[in-house]
């Protein structure tokens, strides 16, 4: 009980410390409204005729870009407490030393969730309606949550590993950029060349960007759902592991 207390406090701490910073901020509430919107009036009437008919295949995208993106924040946050001395000032706490990375990852659930529903409620306001309950809703927002809460495991290992916040933050944005960019998120496969239509089609981004289209436009869980989720589970299981030992090895 005392070390979930340490936990909850520790999640509330790096909550307060994303509100009140401009970057992390940015990553999980700004950027989801600027990319929604600049995407959809932007490329809207080129690839679909009309805002209105661009949304339903726009939103996927935008839900796993913008959870992509405050996923990555993860490494970067742990690794700018690292440098700044947090940590080393949390072990002297009489608090369960695993708290500090369990309250930075429980912290980016709520993170997470609040990037998402801020990219739905932007498409929304632009005229979007989904097809589906709010049940089959709900289930596509938790499949991206849970995607990017596997991603943020490994955000957080690179975070530990590596020495320069900035470098990490570059990195991730360049990472995601290129894996966002180069799916199926923002155009249809087809328009594309064929050398990179075969990238595109393994992509990883562009498999969870499929499985979230198909739960919100038909309102089935369907067979690439049941193989993302998997998928998920497989990353949590290899990296938290892994991110939870280096954790311990610190000096």
């Amino acid at each position: 009980m005392h070390d979930m207390s340490n936990i909850v406090t520790m999640t509330h701490r790096n909550l307060l410390k994303t509100m009140h910073n401009p970057d992390s901020l940015s990553d999980v509430i700004i950027e989801p409204i600027i990319f929604t919107l600049l995407f959809g009036y932007l490329f809207g009437g080129v690839i679909a005729g009309s805002v209105q008919a661009y949304l339903p295949m726009l939103v996927a995208g935008i839900l796993v870009q913008s959870i992509l993106n405050a996923a990555s924040g993860s490494g970067q946050q742990l690794r700018e407490d690292i440098n700044a001395g947090v940590f080393d000032r949390f072990k002297t706490l009489p608090i369960a030393p695993i708290a500090p990375l369990a309250g930075q990852l429980v912290g980016d659930i709520l993170r997470l969730f609040l990037s998402g529903v801020t990219a739905l409620a932007t498409a929304f306001l632009m005229g979007w309606r989904p097809t589906t309950g709010v049940p089959m809703l709900m289930a596509a927002l938790f499949l991206a949550i849970f995607i990017g809460w596997a991603t943020s495991w490994v955000f957080a290992l690179v975070g530990l590993l590596a020495k320069n916040a900035e470098l990490i933050g570059s990195i991730s944005m360049i990472l995601i950029l290129v894996l966002t960019f180069l799916s199926n998120a923002f155009i249809p496969t087809k328009t594309l060349p064929h050398f990179l239509q075969a990238f595109v089609r393994v992509n990883p981004v562009s498999l969870t960007i499929t499985a979230i289209r198909t739960i919100l436009q038909t309102g089935s869980w369907g067979s690439n759902a049941t193989l993302v989720f998997v998928s998920g589970g497989v990353m949590i299981l290899i990296f938290m592991p892994l991110t939870i030992l280096v954790y311990q090895k610190r000096d």
